[in-house]
């Protein structure tokens, strides 16, 4: 039987910038200098840095809870620190998965323009049929809007000079797709052995994976892209969305211990990018950010990365003379 929970009203009044500082400071952090912290707390909210405070509170000696001080020697620098790296972390993230996203979204036009034709996404037939009987006319309406509320000339020329606007060929339609869009059509496609249609495949073995695992990708890489363009916090996330457990030992604990924080999602964004091209010189510049933060083992935890990290087999980069 579900327990009641007695509710109560909110009635916390929001702070001035002083008022926060004053805040902080009675919690025990470490404030050296107010003007640069005034400045910081107007551009970026008390409330968004909050998240980043959460390792440094105090725990109950009893019961391991949270309280509401902070550790000895808290730095409001500290907070901040770990807030940068989060945006450098988010940055990186995006720059790789636009590449990756491109990439899949030429296999895709390529497959599907060559099978099926220009058009041949418009016909619930070229899918798979339960996405054809209850999900296409949804994707093909929200195709349409994107195209609709794209402002880029090719379209406008092609709206001027041929019919059926604003259906286009895959090959424009691609350019203004999101990529849970292009997720969502993946994995829609058809991969039936039996019938001698295997879209999904075609597709996936460019990058040398099962097709299932691909469409587990595509989901995963939209739900973080999707953080990361409304700048939400990565590094201690537990992730919602996560790729299913793996027979892989090399994507299974020990060597990788979780599935459901960040170090998982670099892991795969690098098997991607080398299969594409410049894996390792984004590993590199990667490898240059989380170095310093996993010298606190408490963060690398946090961001679900083991200790020999730099050795993982996922990771590792091979020498040139190797």
């Amino acid at each position: 039987m579900t327990q009641l929970i007695n509710k109560i009203a909110y009635i916390k009044q929001p702070l001035t910038y002083a008022e926060q500082i004053k805040e902080l400071q009675n919690k025990g952090m470490i404030i050296t200098d107010i003007a640069l912290t005034e400045q910081v707390l107007a551009r970026i909210s008390y409330y968004r840095l909050s998240g980043y405070w959460h390792y440094f509170r105090q725990k109950n000696n009893t019961s391991d809870l949270l309280l509401d001080t902070f550790c000895i020697d808290t730095k409001f620098e500290s907070i901040l620190a770990l807030y940068e790296f989060d945006q450098e972390l988010r940055s990186h993230l995006l720059f790789a998965i636009e590449k990756i996203e491109i990439a899949i979204r030429t296999q895709f036009i390529y497959h599907l323009g060559h099978t099926y034709g220009a058009f041949g996404y418009v016909q619930p037939s070229n899918f798979h049929p339960q996405f054809a009987n209850n999900k296409h006319a949804n994707w093909l309406k929200k195709l349409t809007d994107e195209v609709l509320r794209s402002k880029d000339i090719f379209l406008n020329h092609y709206q001027n000079k041929y019919e059926g606007y604003p259906i286009v060929p895959i090959w424009m339609l691609t350019e203004v797709m999101t990529l849970g869009s292009l997720s969502y059509g993946y994995h829609g496609l058809q991969n039936n052995q039996k019938i001698g249609t295997q879209d999904k495949q075609a597709i996936s073995i460019f990058f040398d994976l099962h097709h299932k695992r691909l469409d587990n990708w595509l989901h995963v890489l939209t739900y973080i892209r999707n953080i990361c363009a409304h700048h939400g916090r990565l590094w201690n996330r537990e992730l919602s969305i996560k790729d299913d457990v793996s027979k892989d030992a090399n994507w299974s604990n020990p060597i990788t211990p979780r599935n459901d924080k960040i170090f998982y999602v670099l892991l795969m964004v690098r098997y991607l990018l080398n299969k594409i091209g410049d894996a390792d010189r984004w590993t590199q510049s990667m490898t240059h950010l989380l170095k310093p933060i996993c010298q606190n083992t408490q963060f690398r935890n946090a961001m679900g990365i083991p200790e020999n990290w730099l050795e993982h087999p996922l990771w590792k980069i091979k020498k040139q003379d190797e």
